[in-house]
């Protein structure tokens, strides 16, 4: 099975509204207490839990309290009595600590994340930056608490809903800036986060919580389609005119129900890869990967040839994993074509855009379906003509050695093709027999390890 977890934000996103939804969700309160003391600022904080009710709703708020000349004020952006921290010193903090491997990258990655976007901003190097709200000990809390969190969880895939933009003005250590603040913006740019206003005029989402979703997230938008097992709600600090709670949606997808051997008893099985998150690790080296896609068709008699092929660049474009035409005889013995898009889930709503503004079709049918997947690694093999991507898939229970084919990539054959005015059949055997030198060598390397 895959570990999923998605971040509704109808309220925006903070660092402590992720860590309250993850204690909400399961993790113990203890656990991140104990791991936290790692990194050495434990006389520096308090962090409780406490339940509350927002708009009549019961969710988890989590509060980093600063002890003695550590106080502040309770907003991330009344920073005048925070601490400030430069990038490379919050980096020693994190990796000096000995948290788990996962917790520890992660981490690293949202403050790099955070440090790119404030650099962009202030037109300085990430590691000149001074962060003051976000150097500050309660962010690093929230940061590297939210990522033990989902360490914890086991988590293997996150997706993030829409955020909203909010709105007003908030006093930051640069003065007085307006909502979404400079940082929170280049962070959307940077992953290309789609947002919306839900008309409330405050700062919904802040720095922190921007920089965790948008390191942390695979995708925004809708959730993918996967099976709710638990909700954890997150309070935010303030009373809004709907509830102010971060909900994290746990689950799994690739599951199937099975029987144990013997005993009769129903258990979930499947099998999953790691998603294409923090640093895309496997979850196994030849494991296959159960995951649910969306299928959609339509059938059109009346658009010029030229603009279906463009539709299907651009669908291609906006995430489609596949798209291809078939010729088919419609009403009144009409010859057309029927076009057929496969995506994710959360790439539907994109792919039927694209439909409707290239297409003339007046309806789009879709449907869900389960495909299996081979993992595939991508090899470089150097040929006289330059270099070529080889993709590669395996399964060892099928094939021996575990590879069960690789082809070199099209895109650069034709490249070097067209470059050295070569045919492409020749580019394409070069690369192939590059890389069966390769895999023959490893063969005879291992074999004599043992």
């Amino acid at each position: 099975m895959t570990k999923i977890a998605y971040l509704d934000c109808p309220t925006g996103i903070a660092g402590d509204m992720c860590l309250g939804a993850l204690v909400d969700g399961g993790v113990p309160l203890d656990y991140l207490i104990e791991q936290l003391k790692k990194l050495g600022l434990d006389q520096e904080y308090q962090l409780n839990a406490q339940k509350v009710h927002r708009n009549g709703q019961t969710a988890t708020q989590m509060y980093v309290g600063v002890v003695a000349e550590h106080t502040f004020a309770e907003s991330h952006h009344s920073s005048s009595t925070h601490q400030g921290r430069h990038l490379p010193e919050i980096e020693r903090l994190i990796q000096q600590a000995n948290l788990p491997d996962r917790a520890e990258r992660w981490s690293l990655q949202v403050f790099r994340q955070l440090a790119a976007a404030e650099g962009a901003v202030h037109g300085i190097a990430p590691e000149r930056v001074h962060f003051h709200e976000v150097g500050a000990v309660d962010a690093i809390v929230d940061i590297v608490g939210t990522c033990l969190g989902l360490d914890w969880l086991e988590i293997e895939q996150l997706y993030c809903s829409a955020l909203p933009t909010g709105g007003g003005t908030v006093t930051a250590a640069h003065g007085r800036l307006p909502v979404p603040t400079p940082a929170v913006l280049k962070l959307w740019e940077m992953r290309k986060v789609p947002i919306y206003s839900n008309g409330i005029l405050k700062e919904l989402v802040t720095p922190t919580g921007a920089a965790i979703a948008t390191t942390l997230a695979r995708d925004f938008g809708f959730p993918p389609a996967f099976q709710l097992e638990r909700v954890g709600l997150g309070a935010g600090s303030r009373d809004l005119p709907i509830p102010n709670i971060l909900r994290l949606w746990l689950g799994v997808i690739g599951w199937e129900e099975t029987r144990r051997e013997g005993d009769g008893e129903t258990e979930r099985r499947g099998d999953g890869e790691m998603g294409r998150w923090g640093d895309g690790e496997s979850s196994g080296e030849n494991e296959l990967e159960q995951e649910t896609i969306a299928i959609l068709e339509t059938q059109i008699d009346d658009l010029s040839p030229q603009a279906i092929g463009y539709t299907l660049e651009s669908l291609l474009s906006v995430g489609a994993l596949d798209v291809f035409t078939q010729a088919i005889a419609m009403k009144k013995s009409r010859p057309g074509i029927l076009l057929t898009v496969l995506c994710h889930p959360q790439k539907v709503a994109a792919c039927e855009t694209v439909l409707w503004r290239e297409t003339t079709t007046l309806g789009i049918r879709h449907r869900h379906q389960q495909r299996t997947i081979l993992p595939r690694e991508i090899h470089t093999v150097e040929t006289p003509y330059g270099t070529v991507r080889v993709k590669v898939t395996r399964r060892t229970s099928i094939a021996p050695g575990g590879v069960l084919n690789a082809q070199p990539e099209y895109d650069d054959c034709a490249e070097l093709a067209r470059t050295h005015n070569k045919p492409w059949r020749e580019i394409h055997q070069l690369a192939l027999q590059a890389w069966e030198t390769n895999w023959n060598r490893e063969i005879v390397l291992n074999s004599s390890s043992f």
